[in-house]
Formats: structure tokens, sequence, C-alpha cells
């Protein structure tokens, strides 16, 4: 079973304990959790960023303004408290230009951008949309469900973590995705996705650089390779394609690039 399969079996269970409230709660920060509930001190620091950012946009319509920025940040809250030092901070500037179309950024790969969506309503109609500019922009789209209204007065909000999605299997339809919570892999794979997305980049990296540098330039850079023919043998055979994970790291740990 590959592991589309596998979240799609997940997300279907999840659906069905959805539609009797019957969610996974845990208050870890860092910890996977279906739930996520906003209070309190936090709370406050969110209304503060919005009513800002209505202030500085000097709108027409300042409630719609405020209830557009509180969804955005509840979202991106969600997202920072269930995968902590993985990504970037939550952004409270009110920069010129906006975040750029993406929320967040990993940690250890500043390319790998994360696209995050929050919308209000009944979880098996409510849909989640994507531009095309944000699709070529980040990797992943996580979308999040607000089961209160959101306004001002609002002291707690309940936030469901209904799924996430890789933007290159979004189908695009007068350049824009929509989605529902059916077309959406199960949230609990998205830590792993993203670390093994980090981890497939740095290994086509070092085939990349393997077969760029000289020999010369081999020497130097593998010097904690202690037979050279050894590695030589390795790059002149098909040896290398079948390396997993691990055999990489155990050959090329001395690459000072990486």
């Amino acid at each position: 079973m590959d592991w589309i399969t596998l979240l799609k079996a997940q997300q279907f269970d999840f659906i069905q304990r959805l539609k009797f409230a019957c969610l996974l709660n845990c208050n870890i920060q860092g910890q996977h959790s279906e739930l996520t509930v906003i209070s309190g001190e936090n709370l406050d620091q969110l209304r503060d960023f919005c009513w800002k950012m209505v202030s500085k946009y000097r709108t027409n319509d300042p409630k719609n303004c405020f209830i557009n920025n509180m969804k955005g940040k509840l979202g991106e809250e969600v997202i920072k408290t269930r995968l902590s030092n993985l990504v970037t901070e939550v952004d409270y500037e009110t920069r010129i230009n906006g975040d750029g179309k993406i929320d967040f950024t990993l940690t250890r790969d500043s390319s790998i951008g994360i696209q995050v969506k929050a919308r209000s309503g009944i979880f098996d109609t409510v849909q989640w949309s994507i531009s095309q500019e944000e699709i070529n922009k980040n990797a992943v789209l996580v979308c999040i469900l607000i089961q209160e209204k959101v306004s001002e007065a609002q002291s707690i909000y309940n936030l469901i973590t209904v799924g996430f999605i890789p933007t290159n299997m979004i189908v695009l339809k007068h350049n824009k995705g929509i989605l529902d919570i059916k077309s959406l892999l199960y949230f609990g794979g998205l830590r792993s996705y993203l670390e093994n997305l980090i981890l497939s980049k740095k290994n086509n990296a070092i085939k990349e650089n393997i077969t760029k540098v000289s020999d010369d330039e081999n020497k130097d850079l593998f010097i904690n390779i202690n037979d050279y023919s050894e590695y030589k043998n390795i790059q002149e055979s098909s040896y290398l394609e079948d390396l997993d994970n691990d055999d990489y790291y155990d050959y090329f740990k001395g690459y000072s690039e990486l």
C-alpha cells in the first residue's frame, strides 16, 4: 500500500469520526491533534494583530477586514502549534506587500513553503480554494475548519485540522484549485511528508553534486571516506542509484555542503 492510499484511508476514518464530533485532542505543542483550541492571551494577540491590519488598510468595511485576517491568523496558529519548530514562526508583522503568498517555510529548508487556508462552515459542504500563484510558491496546502462564527467578540475557537494536500496533486480549474474535505489527505501524515521532502531534496543535491564535481574535488569533499577507490567504484557503478537514505549518510556524511 502506498502512502497516498494509506492517508486517504485514514482521512475516510477521520471524516466518519468527525460526523460524531469524536476527535483526537492533544494539548501538547508539537504533537499531532485533530482539534486545537485557541483562547485567552493567545487569542488576544491575534485580535490585536487583526485590528492593526484594519487600521493599516483603512478599509470601508473594517468588520470584514477583521474577520478575514482573523481566519488567516487562526489557521496559522494551529499549524505553528502542531508543527512547532519544524516551521518558521507566525508572522505578526504588518508588511506592505503581505506574506508573499507563503504562510510558512520549513526551518531546515526555507525553499519549502506551506500555505494555510482556514474557513468557517459545515465540514461536508465547506470548500477551500488556492490560486495558481500560491500553488507555484508552496509545496503543501493545509486546510483548517473553524467551528465558531468568527467575530471580534468570540472568546474561544475550536479549530479542526481537516487535512493537507501536496500542491502538485491539486487539479486546477480556471487557474484555481477548489477542494473539499474528501479531496484531502489525513493531517497526521503531514509531518512525515515534510520531513521526507527535506530528505529527498538533500539526496537529490548529493546526486547532482557528485555528477558535477571533478575527481580531485571529490577527494577534498569526501574527506571522511577512508578508501577513495571504494568511492570511485560506487560512483562508476549503478549502486549509487540503489542507496537508501541511511546509506547516503553513511557514505557521504563528510560532504560539507549538506
